[in-house]
């Protein structure tokens, strides 16, 4: 699909630079989410009245350090890191090992690791390294039989398992999903997505209602059958592997989740039965995006962000500051600038000159999609609260620098791409 193109100037770790500057400084990839940044930050400034103690000049200079920083990387050619990636993805899991033993816990969670001046959150550093390295393996590779699923799912198990007890389950969920979808992009049949991405659906029934999987687990069955040559081979791993994930379900409900994590992934379908524990945030955060209406009371007059009735909205929340200041027009603003940009991201993928940058690029934008989607289903109340932020705009200045490292490794295929093409 992707033709390998041989990369000039070999024994520059940057290129030359090109008469392109204007081109990255204006790009879309790099203003919609300094865009976002500012908009957030003054959000960040009416949840938190006080000057001396909010963030937002936190967000704000963060950001502005992450555009320089995606303008740095985007001179650097993907294809000349690839020897730094794997050290990169052992660093990392060292990264999520030590917070067991060294991490900082905030509201029962233990997912910071302190270096004195500042933390930082290894799992978003993970997200990245997992990104790259599964790019690295896939490339070399494409998925055309069961065994080459394992090194794969084996470069994502590992820091899965150490982001999903920490406990981060919104991290987690997002590991899962970009895994599904750069394996989809790497050319793995559709049928295997299905019977892969089913998991989560044989997880649900036997939570919801386990009498579905005496129908469910023998259509599993029934579709591996159709669509492999090894239809038997097949078609038994199929059943073994949703078998699994039966016996494994219960376990993790049990042992993996903290109870406030079971309240938030039930309450969501009603929240009003526990309206001062664990459907609060839900409560309020309807509560205040409906009070915005078409066009929003304006900023910094948002009576229930200014009072503060929902917690730390400035970190996963913050979009419940944007409807109630900014209302639905507000809304519809930014995820205008959402949408254009997830677009821009995916039409790079298409364009990228070589197989591996086109899955790094095409697992990136999967990642924003689902933070996207997620995040404002959250805040809306169509699903639980999973503690997964929304990029570029919810407080976090681990998540902020590597969302803009992201669209620097863009910027830097979009300029590969376009020299090829001039």
């Amino acid at each position: 699909m992707f033709k390998e193109i041989s990369l000039k100037n070999k024994k520059r770790f940057f290129e030359k630079k090109q008469k392109i500057n204007r081109k990255i400084i204006f790009s879309p990839l790099l203003v919609i989410p300094l865009a976002l940044v500012f908009i957030s930050s003054i959000l960040i400034k009416s949840v938190q009245r006080e000057f001396l103690q909010s963030d937002f000049l936190n967000h704000l200079f963060t950001g502005l350090l992450g555009y320089f920083l995606a303008i740095f990387i985007s001179y650097i050619p993907i294809e000349r890191i690839k020897k730094y990636l794997i050290p990169f993805y052992f660093c990392s899991l060292l990264s999520l090992i030590f917070i067991y033993f060294f991490g900082i816990s905030i509201y029962g969670a233990q997912r910071w690791l302190s270096l004195g001046i500042f933390s930082f959150q290894p799992s978003e550093v993970a997200k990245l390294s997992t990104i790259l390295t599964l790019a690295l393996v896939l490339e070399r590779k494409s998925i055309s039989s069961i065994k080459d699923l394992i090194l794969p799912f084996l470069i994502v198990v590992i820091p899965w398992l150490l982001i999903f007890f920490q406990p981060d389950l919104g991290t987690s969920l997002v590991l899962i999903v970009l895994t599904f979808v750069m394996l989809y992009w790497s050319q793995m049949p559709i049928e295997w997505f299905l019977i892969l991405f089913c998991c989560i659906f044989t997880s649900l029934f036997y939570l919801i209602s386990p009498n579905l999987l005496a129908l469910w687990i023998p259509f599993m069955g029934y579709l591996a059958y159709r669509s492999s040559q090894k239809k038997i081979i097949f078609s038994m791993f199929t059943l073994a592997l949703h078998s699994l994930v039966i016996k494994l379900t219960p376990f993790i409900w049990e042992f993996g989740l903290k109870d406030y994590q079971k309240d938030r992934l039930v309450l969501f379908l009603d929240p009003s039965r526990d309206p001062l524990g664990g459907g609060y945030h839900l409560l309020q955060s309807k509560i205040a995006i409906g009070s915005g209406g078409l066009l929003g009371n304006g900023l910094l007059n948002g009576k229930l962000t200014n009072l503060q009735f929902i917690p730390e909205q400035h970190t996963d929340f913050i979009f419940s500051a944007l409807g109630e200041e900014l209302g639905f027009l507000g809304c519809i603003l930014v995820l205008f600038l959402f949408f254009v940009l997830i677009g821009r991201l995916v039409k790079v993928s298409e364009n990228a000159r070589t197989h591996f940058e086109s899955l790094i690029i095409i697992g990136i934008a999967s990642t924003f999609l689902f933070q996207i989607i997620i995040n404002l289903f959250m805040t809306i109340g169509l699903g639980p609260v999973t503690g997964i932020p929304l990029p570029f705009m919810s407080y976090g200045r681990t998540s902020l620098l590597i969302n803009f490292i992201c669209i620097g490794l863009a910027l830097s295929t979009l300029n590969r791409s376009r020299s090829l093409r001039n």
